[in-house]
């Protein structure tokens, strides 16, 4: 079970978005425009509907933070849809057509709606506001122990950046916050745009990522398959819609290679540091952080709404039909990158708040300090033989 648990609840065009999370410890301090700056990074994008010309999201902290700290106690975030206005006490017409690549036909069949409308308000990726809220509070929950978690996008459509290898990170998440594509090389967002531009009445998808500065090594854990970070960092970015496949370091790319160009060699600097000569593990080795950068990397399918219809079948006659265009992206790959930053810090604030325990901030503070490290003097080794002994086995066999 999760030390931080998140729920959220709210429909696309309901009243309000809603977070909880539950399991922050007590002392942590809180900025609420630190968690408005997110929510206003999360609304930038070239190639954003209209949607995002009606919203200016706002984060309000109705329970779990009092005189700007957290208290223990489940914190409750709400963020006002301001385009209920237009929707509260109309007539909706009948929503009887899916979209495919939409969750309208999965939905249905799961619950059974009569009305496809009500599966494509709760699917909708607004939702992801409230979970963008909730990362903004993980975030500064992780800063307190020098823990960074950004973005950036590296791919739209066939347009790719060219990042180096030794592009540092640190400039990679400062260059990324200068453009309306989250993109550190300057010449690739401009042909981003151009590509944006020209998709005429269709959309396109992408590729960003997600990296972690400054995690400690020694979180997750390989002896059970569900504590396995690498497993629930996938998860968490997989969760993010129109997410369709994620990879830790260059996972895809060293599938084709062989193990010696792949693996990091370990290294030992004269003061009995260890490090990696390299980082295409993206971090994590047996599920556990090595200390290095974790580097997530996320693709994203085309946004499903299409202003060009695909064929489809209206439900209540079962009649082949086209689906009606609803309000949507034409590229929303960005945006997704600021929610991937979100989920990736409430996962790893999940388990450094797992590693140190405690109650309270100020508790942890000096346990995160005393965690061992990639070190010599951390890791004796009893440098002897043994065996294997398995107390009551040896009758049994």
């Amino acid at each position: 079970m999760s030390s931080l648990r998140l729920l959220t609840a709210g429909e696309s065009h309901g009243p309000k978005l809603t977070a909880i999370l539950e399991g922050m410890v007590a002392g942590v301090p809180v900025s609420v425009d630190a968690l408005d700056r997110e929510l206003a990074r999360r609304q930038v994008s070239f190639g954003a509907g209209g949607r995002m010309s009606i919203e200016r999201d706002r984060v309000r902290i109705t329970a779990g933070v009092l005189a700007g700290r957290t208290t223990g106690a489940p914190i409750a975030l709400e963020i006002v849809n301001l385009d209920y206005r237009a929707w509260a006490d109309q007539e909706i017409a009948a929503m009887t057509i899916p979209r495919p690549g939409h969750a309208d036909l999965t939905a249905a069949v799961k619950y059974g709606y009569r009305d496809l409308r009500l599966g494509l308000e709760r699917a909708s990726a607004r939702e992801t506001a409230a979970r963008v809220a909730a990362g903004a509070l993980c975030k500064q929950y992780l800063a307190r122990f020098g823990i960074v978690v950004g973005s950036y996008v590296i791919a739209i459509g066939e347009v790719e950046a060219m990042l180096e290898d030794d592009f540092p990170y640190p400039e990679r998440l400062a260059r990324a916050e200068s453009n309306d594509l989250r993109c550190p090389d300057p010449a690739a967002a401009e042909s981003m745009r151009q590509h944006i531009r020209q998709m005429e009445g269709d959309t396109v998808g992408g590729i960003f990522e997600v990296v972690a500065l400054g995690v400690p090594p020694g979180l997750g854990s390989h002896v059970h398959f569900d504590r396995r970070l690498s497993g629930r960092l996938l998860g968490a970015l997989a969760s993010i819609p129109a997410v369709k496949g994620v990879e830790v370091g260059s996972a895809f790319a060293n599938a084709r290679r062989r193990g010696t160009q792949v693996h990091d060699p370990i290294l030992c600097d004269p003061e009995g540091h260890l490090r990696r000569a390299s980082n295409r593990a993206g971090g994590l080795e047996g599920g556990i952080t090595t200390g290095e950068p974790i580097v997530l990397r996320a693709a994203m399918k085309p946004i499903s709404t299409t202003r060009t219809p695909l064929p489809s079948v209206d439900l209540a006659t079962g009649r082949l039909a086209a689906p009606r265009y609803e309000r949507s992206d034409v590229c929303a790959v960005p945006r997704a990158a600021v929610v991937g930053e979100a989920m990736v810090a409430w996962v790893l604030a999940d388990e450094l708040l797992r590693k140190l325990g405690g109650d309270s901030l100020e508790e942890q503070l000096p346990r995160f300090a005393a965690l061992r490290r990639s070190h010599l003097a951390d890791l004796p080794m009893d440098n002897g033989p043994w065996r294997f002994e398995y107390p009551g086995t040896d009758a049994e066999l």
